[in-house]
């Protein structure tokens, strides 16, 4: 097995590089580069030609960048699309792929405290160069500053009963691990929707952790601004969350959803979607990989 394939496995990888109308000697970016499953596939379908450039800001995909004159690396957040584009001397690309959310990588390595079913560090950093941990936010923010947080990006009805658990448990000791944040929480979730309650609290610090709401309004901007007549914005969604800012800029350009219109009431957007059903993955696809099972694929084409 191919250490792109242990470290993730590409999900909608057929649907993705149909959306994308890859042709020959055209720009492309990869923004969620991963364990390189998409951005191989592209490369394969360029036909050794034009440029494809793969953002990343977790050094451990470093090790799965490809070999191929075709391909830049970026160690980067997807939020500085803009800035790597002109320092590349890129004015318009054809096509833009953003793979949101959280790879198996990270999920499967207990030390990066992704995953409430291993204990490990409570740390949750996309880059492991960044200041602020999930055990940061647990142990330092205020009770109504986690209620927000847990409220915002966990949509968790009960994130003030949440919140004070967590207050009341670093009082005693530090929240330092994986286990110990479900320790102070527990009992704040009902048992019969334990493991999804949970999921989403991992989910709200994570957001929080990696200003993933902000990076995500910022790159979409960007890309639309980059974007050629005719290209592509190609997005994977994995919550509801970060799904509604998607559909909102590739039906207005904004991530608000607010449609301008001319002096006639002619729409007027940068972008307009490819097919108002959202792509999901087949049942096939959902049985093989688990992870793909919340995925919605949306594409937009620019104006």
């Amino acid at each position: 097995m191919s250490v792109a394939s242990e470290y993730h496995i590409p999900v909608m990888l057929r649907e993705c590089l149909e959306a994308l109308n890859i042709q020959c000697g055209g720009t492309w970016v990869d923004v969620t580069y991963g364990g390189g499953g998409h951005s191989r596939a592209i490369l394969e379908a360029m036909g050794g030609s034009g440029r494809l450039f793969g953002f990343d800001q977790d050094k451990d995909a470093l090790g799965n960048m490809p070999k191929d004159e075709c391909f830049t690396p970026v160690y980067s957040n997807f939020r500085f699309l803009r800035n790597w584009m002109r320092y590349y001397g890129v004015k318009q690309i054809d096509g833009l792929l953003a793979d949101l959310g959280v790879s198996s990588h990270h999920f499967d390595t207990a030390e990066r405290g992704f995953s409430f079913r291993e204990d490990g560090p409570l740390d949750m950093r996309m880059n492991s160069h960044a200041r602020l941990s999930a055990a940061d936010v647990v142990n330092n923010y205020s009770a109504e500053q986690l209620a927000d947080i847990l409220y915002l990006y966990g949509e968790l009805r009960q994130s003030r009963q949440i919140a004070s658990a967590i207050v009341r448990a670093r009082e005693q000791e530090p929240i330092f691990t994986t286990f110990n944040l479900l320790k102070a929480v527990e009992g704040t979730v009902g048992k019969e929707r334990e493991k999804k309650d949970l999921a989403k609290v991992f989910q709200a610090l994570r957001i929080e952790v990696n200003h993933e709401m902000e990076a995500l309004r910022d790159m979409l901007t960007q890309a639309v601004e980059l974007l050629k007549p005719g290209g592509r914005l190609v997005v994977m969604t994995y919550h509801s969350l970060e799904d509604r800012i998607v559909k909102n800029f590739i039906r207005s350009g904004n991530a608000e959803g607010k449609i301008d219109t001319d002096f006639y009431g002619n729409r007027l957007a940068p972008i307009r979607a490819l097919s108002n059903k959202v792509i999901t993955p087949s049942a096939e696809e959902q049985a093989r990989n688990p992870r793909s099972r919340s995925a919605k694929l949306r594409v937009g084409e620019k104006n």
